[in-house]
Formats: C-alpha cells, structure tokens, sequence
C-alpha cells in the first residue's frame, strides 16, 4: 500500500511538470499535503487499513466530482462486508464548486450565491449513503469551509439539515491559539443524547453553560463595568471559565481517552452549578 502510494505522489508530481508546474510550486502546495497525511498522519498502521483517494483542486470538475462518490462506494462496499468504516471527506464545499462547475458548464442557471439547482440536488445523493446497514456502519466525517465565516452559507446550510450534528472550528480561538479551535457554543451533536449517560450530558450541559454566560458577560468583566456580587451565574462562569478552557484544549500530539475525558469533565462539572 506505501509503495503504491508513493507511486501516486510521484506521478502527480510528473503531471505537475508536465502541466508547467514548478517541482516547489507543487510539492509545498498539494503534494505536501497529501503526503504528509499519508506518511505521517495515517502512517505504516493506518494505511494497512486504509483506502486513499485523492483527486488535487486542480484536477477537471468531473475528477473532483466523482472522487467523492468513488470514496462512498469504497466505503460502502467494506460496511457491506460487515465492517464499520470510517469515511473522511475534504471537503463538501468543493465538491459543491465542482458541480457547479459542471451545471454552469450545460446551462443552467446560477440560484443561491452561484450555486446551480444541481448541486443542491447532488448533496443529500451524496451524504444520505453514509450511515448504518444491517451488517454494518459508515461513520462520515465531511468538512466544510464557510464563505467569510458565514455559517449560514448554503453549502453549510445543506450539510447541518442532513447530518447529525456538526463541529465548528473557529478562527478566533484558532488566533489564541486554541487547539483544537473548536467552537463547542456551536457546535451540536443530535445523537450525543441517545449514547451518553445522563450524568455525562449534565455535565456537558453545565460546561457550555459556563462557557455562555462568560461570553454574553465578557466585555463588561473586561472593562471593569461587571460588579462581582451582582449576578451569581456569571460569578460561577468567572470561577469556571479558565477550567473549562483548559479541559478543551490539548497538545496537538497529545492523546486522551474517552473514558478519561468523561472522567475529567463530570468532575469539574458533575456537582450542581448555580442556576
């Protein structure tokens, strides 16, 4: 598998100069990309487990396009097997561009911010595959870059009305920084209450409330305007706030288990808070 990968990058590299590419221009820009979550982000364990499909941004819309099917019936074809597949999609929203591309290419009008009927049509054919079977299951991942960290954008519009929930990373903490710059106020999960325990939703709960009330509260604390004493939920989310920062963030490196995390977060939050 790491030789036939190796092959891959190699060839696209030879496309690169023949297309009139630098070697530079190419390696630092897609090829280093991929090659770098391929050797060291996947490694020898991973790949023995894994199927790489890629298709570069510069590659023909129908490429692009395809490219996202051809990884879904792949992983369709392992969940058929009795497997359960972890499907990682990179990412929605140009996949969109590359429909676009085609639609605009046959005629058809451009409807929202450029968007043709088509890709709107495309988008549930492709994310409603993944999903459990009756042998076995496809847990998607897609990511999808906003337009000018508008998250009502259509394309990410689409995606929150289809899947079960969505995580969003946030440039201003990603500035902090922040890793991994997860916005958790807005990011929504609609299957965590059917899978935790109600003790661990509780908490889960009692964080983000802390995390709310500190940023509706946070200009006034930082101007000296607040007066302690005044509200009890915002003296409880000052007392909180650097703990629960801490909680949610890590080194990039650095590893947690599950039953660790649940630990750690239902003993900063398992008590009652102030309501």
């Amino acid at each position: 598998m790491m030789t036939d990968l190796r092959q891959s990058l190699e060839l696209l590299s030879r496309e690169a100069r023949a297309k009139g590419y630098s070697e530079e221009k190419s390696t630092s820009i897609q090829l280093r990309i991929f090659r770098e979550f391929v050797e060291r982000d996947l490694g020898p364990q991973g790949l023995a487990r894994s199927v790489v499909i890629c298709a570069t941004s510069d590659s023909p819309a129908l490429v692009r396009l395809k490219a996202a099917f051809v990884a879904t019936a792949v992983a369709e074809y392992f969940r058929d097997q009795g497997q359960h597949v972890l499907l990682m999609m990179d990412s929605i929203t140009r996949v969109a561009m590359a429909q676009r591309e085609v639609g605009l290419a046959i005629g058809e009008p451009p409807a929202t911010r450029g968007y043709t009927p088509s890709v709107f049509a495309m988008l549930p054919r492709l994310l409603e595959r993944s999903g459990c079977s009756s042998r076995g299951t496809i847990t998607a991942l897609y990511t999808v870059l906003v337009e000018g960290d508008d998250m009502n954008e259509p394309i990410a519009d689409q995606a929150r009305s289809i899947l079960d929930g969505h995580i969003v990373l946030s440039r201003r903490l990603a500035q902090r920084p922040h890793y991994p710059a997860i916005d958790v106020l807005q990011s929504v999960s609609r299957a965590m209450p059917d899978i935790v325990s109600p003790s661990h939703r509780r908490a889960a709960d009692r964080l983000r409330d802390v995390l709310a009330t500190y940023q509706e509260a946070e200009d006034l604390i930082n101007i000296g305007a607040y007066v302690p004493g005044s509200n009890p939920r915002i003296d409880y989310a000052q007392v909180m706030v650097q703990g629960a920062n801490d909680f949610l963030k890590q080194d990039m490196l650095e590893r947690t288990g599950y039953e660790e995390a649940r630990l750690a977060l239902e003993s900063m939050f398992g008590q009652e808070g102030v309501s």
